[in-house]
């Protein structure tokens, strides 16, 4: 294959992603507000296209066409930066991520692999990619020179940074499993047992501590102290409107899939599943629908429990989930120590 051609497939393949990521995130809203709707006795959108099925794109189209305000005191320049932080960071992520086996064209005799960038230190790109995000939001939160956006901040800057480490350290685990940090191999090497030798079954404790890390990194319920509309107005993206604050809610749901498709990859097998060697494609499948349950959680939740106190979220984080994800490192490595993994 060469450069020209190459080139041209990389650029097809962006693109699939990236239009990929935007639909899913659109549905995923709609998704939500059904479901939460029906959690509590409603309908939910339902007027805008079949069962509610445009009701994105309208909004869409509501959010982008009202007007664009700047607060006067505001610190212009770092005001517009932070959503583009957000937003870049969190697609970015997605480089990385394998949507599938990788799969041979008839007649042209072209491998593809399902994924757009694969090398060795995946998973830690991930983790220092979905890191900056956390500045985007700290920013935001600053320039605006608002009581609420900067108490936001300030609580989404401490919030994150607490649950990054026990994030991080729950993934340890199945790092000393897999012996890589590529997330291509460690998904290829879950195809065990008919396709269903997935890590969450050596490191439930890892799985555990990572799910409840991350939905307090994405800042969703029971842990959306930044954002607390009863405390806080609308927290860190109070003053933002129009485009902007587009831009935060996409990333806030983008990083819903993110994660959602880093806990698929690394503890669910990725796209592993049966028949998946005799029909490639079918891993496709197996991988969104994986995703979707992820994102199914984050809804449930959202409509079952109750928002945390701030001083209840930092000692849980810090009083138990880093302890726990550390003694599972220690666990875990005598383990594989002894080749009992």
């Amino acid at each position: 294959m060469d450069l020209t051609v190459s080139i041209v497939l990389y650029f097809v393949a962006i693109t699939i992603a990236f239009l990929t990521i935007m639909l899913l995130c659109a549905f995923t809203v709609l998704a939500e507000r059904r479901v939460l709707a029906f959690l509590q006795g409603r309908l939910g959108p339902n007027r805008v296209g079949y069962g509610g099925l445009l009701q994105p794109f309208a909004d869409f189209i509501k959010t982008m066409v009202k007007e664009d305000l700047i607060p006067d005191q505001s610190t212009r320049f770092v005001f517009l930066l932070a959503p583009m932080i957000a937003i870049v960071t969190a697609i970015m992520a997605i480089l990385v991520y394998p949507f599938g086996p990788t799969i041979t064209i008839p007649f042209v005799e072209w491998t593809i692999p399902l994924v757009i960038a694969r090398f060795d230190v995946g998973l830690l790109y991930v983790l220092g990619v979905t890191s900056v995000g956390v500045y985007g939001i700290m920013l935001a939160g600053w320039s605006s020179n608002n009581k609420y956006s900067l108490m936001g901040g300030l609580r989404a800057s401490a919030q994150m940074i607490s649950y990054e480490l026990s994030l991080g350290m729950s993934l340890v685990g199945v790092v000393l499993i897999a012996g890589t940090l590529d997330i291509y191999s460690i998904v290829e090497q879950q195809s065990g047992w008919g396709g269903l030798r997935w890590n969450i079954f050596f490191q439930p404790v890892g799985f555990i501590i990572y799910l409840i890390s991350a939905i307090a990194e994405t800042n969703r319920v029971p842990f959306d102290l930044p954002e607390a509309e009863t405390e806080l107005v609308a927290g860190f993206h109070t003053e933002y409107s129009s485009i902007k604050f587009l831009l935060f809610f996409n990333a806030e749901y983008i990083n819903m899939i993110t994660v959602s498709m880093l806990a698929t990859s690394l503890f669910l097998g990725g796209w592993q599943g049966p028949f998946v060697n005799q029909f490639p494609l079918l891993g496709v499948f197996y991988f969104f629908i994986k995703i979707a349950f992820f994102l199914f959680l984050y809804i449930w939740l959202r409509g079952t429990l109750p928002r945390f106190r701030f001083d209840q979220l930092m000692n849980f984080g810090w009083k138990f989930l880093i302890p726990v994800a550390i003694l599972n490192i220690v666990v875990t490595a005598t383990l594989a120590l002894f080749d009992w993994l």
